[in-house]
This record gives C-alpha cells, structure tokens and sequence, in this order.
C-alpha cells in the first residue's frame, strides 16, 4: 500500500492480466475540452445575438454578425490540429464540406461574368441588362453576391463546428436548453409588447417597417417560423429529460416544465397574427399529444391499468390551450379572422389566390430563363421586376418584390438547379453519411420533426429570408445529426466501429 503523502501509482506501474489494459475513459465521461467551451459559447451568443437583433434584418447589423460568425473559420481550422481527433474518427464530419465547396465555386464563378450593369443619369442609378455569356454561371449583382455569400457561409460553419468540436451529446442538449430559454423570454417580451399596443420594435424605440411585427421580428411570419423550431426543441428535451418521471413525480419533473413551456411559445403565434405558423403550431402540438398518448397508453396497458386517466388529461390539455390562446391573442385572432374572409371572397371573385398565384408564375418564369446555374445569389429583388406582370394596382402603382414569398422557387431563380441541389446536398449528406441503422433518439428526432416543417412551409413563405431563422435552423440540424451521431459511436462500442459504419 502507498504511505500517505505518496504520489498514486501510474497506469504503466500497475498489472493488468494477460489480454487486459487499463480502462479507458469514453468521451461522455470526459469534461469538456476549452474548443468544446468555445464553440458552444462561440454558436450559443451568436443565435441569441442574432435573434434580439431583429432576427438580423436590419442592414447595419449584417456586418457585425458576419464578422462574429466568421470566427468560425479560426475554430474549424484550430479543430483539424487535433491528431488524436483524426485517430479517433471525430473529424469524418469534414467530408460533408464538398457541397459547401461546390457551392461557392459556383456562386464565385458566377460573379466573374455580371449579367447586369449599373448605369448613372443624373445621380440615379439604373441596372441595364447585358445578359453575359450565356452558356456561363452569371451574377446580376457580383457584389451583392459575394457578401451574401460570406455571411451564408459565416453562419453555416458556425453549426457545423457543432459536429466537428463538441462530443458530448448532454453539451448539445445544454445549447439547445439555452436557446429555448432565449426563446422563452422573447417571448414574454413579446406578448407584453403586443399586449402594450407598441406600435413599434423595443416598445416604439425602433420604427417597424412591418405593422405586423412580434418581440424583436420585424416580420410575423419569421416569428412563426422561429418559434415553431425552438416548439420542437423544447419537445425533444422535455422527451428527453422526462425519463426522470418515474423517480421525481410529475410536478417535480421535467415533463410539466416542458409543457409550460411550450405552452408560451406556442401562444405566441396566433398573437403575432401568423396565420400559417399557427396552423403549423396546432399540427405539431397534435402530433406531440399524439405521441405522448401513445407511450402513456402502452405503459399503462403494461401494467394492465386504465387508460382514461391520460386520454382525459391529453384532452384537458388541448382544451386548456385554445382556451389560453384566445384568451391571450382574441383581438388579434378575430382580426385575422376578418381578413381571410375578405382574401377568401377577393379569390372566389377573381378565380384564383390572387397575386400570390402570379408572383409564383412570374418567380417561375425568371427561373426557367436561366435554369442551370440562375441569375446569381441575392438577386431576386433587382432582376424580378423583367418578369413580373402585374395587374392594375387600385393605387396605380407599380408593385415591387423583394422576395418570392416561396423559398424554394427563389433559390432555383437566384442558384438554378445545380446551385439548388448543391445547397439541398448540404444538408442531405450529412444525414446520408451518417447511416443511421438505429432511431436517432427522441431529441434528434424532434429536432430534425422541426427542420422538416420549415422546409416545407418555404414552399409558400420565405422563413430563410430571416437570418435568425437560417442560422436556428443550422444549429438544430448539425445538434441533431451531432447527437445521433454519438449515439450511433456509443451504441457501436468505440469510435473505430463508429467510424466503419460512418464512412
């Protein structure tokens, strides 16, 4: 035995038996490194950042956003010094970088042949068309391009360093608990904003070019779209934390926290006045009631009990949320209400949804001009206005759109198809390399529920024209995929068998 005072034996001084080795501590078991510590830190301020800064609409912030993302750059290329993450397969998320790459290769090839010119009459700019060469990627605004460009790129690293950096998946799970939070307490900025009657951003501090603005989103319908992604989050956490139920009790357990809050932010998106967003909110609320009846119905027919208790209290509660939010967004509901009577009886008369319906066939049209490699990055607003055929106004004047109101028509007019698919392979090839052959878990699975509900609502809205909604998105897609991840290296034993299966 070792007298006090002296020093433990090594792992080299001690006897193993033949065959045995000293153990070997897993990367759960481990504290987190300091680049771990700052990456998280580095994502953590920058989403909530973003979010309280106009959710990154206002011009004058995009370059101090950019510049704070692009630290990014410094953290992946401090990351790839690491041999011993090499040897241990923690660095196969870079062979997810080629679409990325393909992607600015194209995007940049495209601004060394502009497709418009900028002509000056008497200090006016006008944009003349000169089409460039035509079989050739062009950019209608190379300038435009390459900054839009720099900020997408800034804020996409920044998730990707998720899954390169962090390998703990409780680290994860702690940023997507800050970032509910943050969105908890835009929130009850909001709703008290709103219920102030504010007629502008940070109680009239800021004017809003949007009458239909909500907490610190000058837009309704990005509120919505944010919102619904942080709904999500929470439900993977509370699904997550809840296996403590059976220890804890419900009024002291995750489950009853979770529901709070995902009550408040669900209460949000009628009071924002997004008619869409809500109906999303009601679809993902169902399906989660759905899910939780379930569980409860199978646990409770284990242990061959009555299954009206849950059915009661799954009812009890949807009531209590319509119930809450009328009482909270009544004004605002009925408004809305009014409105889509008056769009309603506007198509029966015309025949059709009105100029939603042209705005899409004209976004159409501006696409199949250049269907391969399309006008260039950010310039929807500036070439739009060759195809859009408007008609008589009842103020008699001319209509501008700034988007498409339709994300994924407005990236096949801006990238075309092979820009297109290059940003699509972004997200699609992490998810393929990483060959799930298991479920990804409750909090990758909810996660990623939320990803695929805002992809599809930019069928007929612009979610990813709100930068605090780009980067959310990112961020809970690389956690997602991050966390499954190491499930997958968990559940397979060690990183070499992890590493197989990825590759």
């Amino acid at each position: 035995m070792n007298g006090p005072g002296s020093s433990p034996p090594s792992e080299s001084g001690l006897k193993y038996a033949p065959g045995v080795g000293p153990r070997r501590r897993s990367d759960r078991e481990r504290p987190l490194a300091p680049l771990e510590w700052v990456t998280l830190l580095h994502v953590g301020l920058l989403v909530v950042g973003v979010t309280w800064a106009f959710g990154g609409q206002a011009d004058w912030v995009r370059l101090p956003i950019a510049w704070w993302a692009s630290l990014s750059v410094l953290i992946l290329l401090t990351a790839v010094q690491d041999r011993g993450a090499w040897r241990e397969g923690h660095l196969h998320p870079l062979r997810w970088l080629w679409p990325l790459g393909a992607f600015n290769g194209l995007v940049l090839l495209a601004c060394l042949n502009p497709s418009v010119r900028e002509l000056s009459f008497g200090g006016e700019t006008v944009l003349a068309h000169t089409g460039g060469w035509k079989w050739w990627p062009s950019s209608a605004r190379p300038a435009l391009a390459v900054e839009a460009l720099w900020l997408f790129d800034a804020l996409w690293l920044s998730a990707f360093n998720l899954a390169v950096v962090v390998r703990q998946r409780r680290a994860l799970r702690g940023l997507v608990l800050v970032l509910v939070a943050n969105a908890l307490v835009l929130s009850v900025f909001g709703t008290v904003q709103k219920l102030a009657h504010a007629q502008g951003l940070y109680f009239d501090a800021v004017r809003s070019p949007q009458p239909r603005f909500f907490a610190s989103f000058v837009y309704h319908n990005h509120w919505g779209a944010f919102t619904v992604l942080m709904m999500t989050a929470c439900v993977g956490l509370t699904w997550h934390y809840s296996r403590r139920l059976q220890t804890r009790g419900l009024l002291h357990s995750p489950l009853l926290a979770g529901w709070v809050a995902l009550l408040l932010l669900a209460a949000t998106l009628p009071l924002s006045a997004s008619r869409s967003c809500t109906l999303l909110g009601l679809f993902l609320l169902g399906f989660v009631s759905s899910h939780l009846l379930w569980r409860m119905i199978q646990r409770r027919r284990s242990y061959k009990e009555s299954i009206a208790l849950p059915v009661a209290g799954i009812a009890a509660g949807g009531l209590l949320v319509l119930g809450g939010g009328w009482y909270v967004g009544r004004d605002t509901i009925v408004a809305r209400l009014q409105t889509t009577q008056s769009q309603v009886a506007e198509m029966r008369e015309l025949g059709g949804i009105g100029d939603r319906a042209l705005l899409y066939r004209n976004t159409w049209r501006m696409a199949a001009a250049k269907p391969w490699f399309g006008w260039g990055m950010a310039s929807y607003p500036h070439v739009f206005y060759r195809f859009y055929n408007t008609r008589q106004s009842p103020d008699r004047l001319p209509v501008f759109y700034h988007d498409a109101h339709s994300d994924w028509l407005q990236a096949l007019a801006e990238h075309g198809f092979l820009g297109s698919a290059f940003l699509a392979l972004c997200a699609l090839v992490p998810l393929a390399r990483l060959g799930l052959r298991s479920s990804p878990g409750a909090f990758s699975g909810y996660l990623l529920v939320g990803c695929g509900l805002i992809l599809l609502y930019a069928w007929v809205e612009f979610p990813f024209g709100n930068l605090a909604v780009v980067l959310t998105w990112w961020v809970l897609y690389f956690s997602a995929v991050q966390s499954a991840r190491l499930r997958l290296r968990e559940e397979g034993g060690g990183s070499a068998t992890a590493g197989r299966r990825e590759g």
